[in-house]
């Protein structure tokens, strides 16, 4: 499915048929929680491309592999998603940083180069949950893994909805909106308020003079993304509570996350912020007024027009 499909209600929305400025606040809160997962997937992508130049396209596996240890997590400790969001956090970034160490680190100036290869590790992912760790060969089955349909059951007091002003508005939507806007914060201030922000911002805009004046362009390159995985791992835990938890069901963020990286700005957090809301509710907005494949045919018109209009992006950085 979509990476926009996440508008659709689910079966912990309780939706009541409204009239007027009560249907359009709820379809924008929905348009809100759509642009939240886009928002923490493309951060990822807008660190890793915006100072790396990689296009990593094992993204999306990174972001399968928090769902998957959210589920896991419920299944042999019993604990729910907010002890996950941490765990999946750090599991993903793992991964990213084994990824950036022995793979994407000897391949750095190569776009195409890099791009394969990502997409192989995506490929070598998908198949590595598909086939239980390797032990469907041997017909053992490892309970929450594989291709079965899992889902991470969302803690009792996020489910419902809360009335506002004659709008029904589902707790677990607003929870998804809160996480994105607290991870986008700390992302900020990690680079706008912090040494290793000053670092990554001077790599960003020439990685050659930086290394120059001391800085271990390596490690920067690592620890960014490592960070940007693990941001993808918490979207996929979230994710996790809406859409069934799948192999490949972080296939299709990689390009509706690179959309919103793209249309805000390589490199820029203020627009992949506004990029990915933007997108978010025109998707939805769409997407209410009439079918998913009209909705999907016009944001992409959008992000066309926009590229024509602006090739860098909305917010891109000024160059000299």
């Amino acid at each position: 499915m979509p990476g926009w499909g996440l508008y659709t209600r689910s079966r912990h929305d309780r939706y009541y048929p409204r009239l007027g400025d009560a249907i359009l606040v709820e379809t924008l809160f929905i348009g809100l929680s759509v642009g939240s997962i886009l928002l923490l997937v493309a951060l990822g992508l807008a660190i890793t491309y915006g100072a790396m130049g990689v296009i990593n396209m094992a993204h999306g596996e990174l972001l399968m592999i928090g769902a998957y240890t959210a589920v896991l997590m419920q299944v042999y400790l019993g604990l729910g998603m907010l002890f996950a969001i941490p765990v999946a956090f750090c599991t993903s970034a793992a991964v990213g940083f084994a990824i950036e160490k022995f793979v994407v680190k000897r391949l750095y100036g190569r776009l195409l180069d890099t791009l394969l290869a990502t997409w192989g590790i995506s490929i070598l992912l998908q198949q590595f949950i598909r086939l239980e760790f390797g032990l469907a060969f041997f017909d053992i089955h490892i309970e929450g893994l594989g291709p079965g349909l899992q889902n991470a059951p969302i803690p009792d007091f996020l489910q419902g909805a809360i009335d506002i002003g004659g709008s029904t508005i589902p707790i677990f939507r607003a929870f998804i909106l809160g996480v994105a806007l607290s991870l986008t914060a700390i992302t900020w201030v990690l680079v706008y308020r912090t040494s290793f922000g000053v670092q990554l911002r001077a790599v960003t805009k020439n990685a050659d003079m930086a290394a120059a004046c001391g800085i271990n362009v390596s490690r920067i390159y690592m620890y960014s993304f490592a960070y940007g995985s693990g941001l993808a791992g918490v979207a996929g835990v979230l994710l996790a509570g809406f859409k069934t938890v799948m192999p490949s069901m972080g296939t299709s963020y990689v390009i509706d996350g690179f959309m919103v990286v793209v249309v805000g700005g390589v490199g820029s957090l203020l627009g992949t912020f506004i990029s990915a809301g933007f997108l978010g509710q025109l998707n939805v907005l769409f997407a209410s007024y009439s079918n998913d494949i009209i909705a999907r045919a016009a944001v992409f018109a959008a992000v066309i027009l926009i590229i024509l209009w602006r090739p860098k992006g909305l917010f891109s950085h000024k160059g000299r």
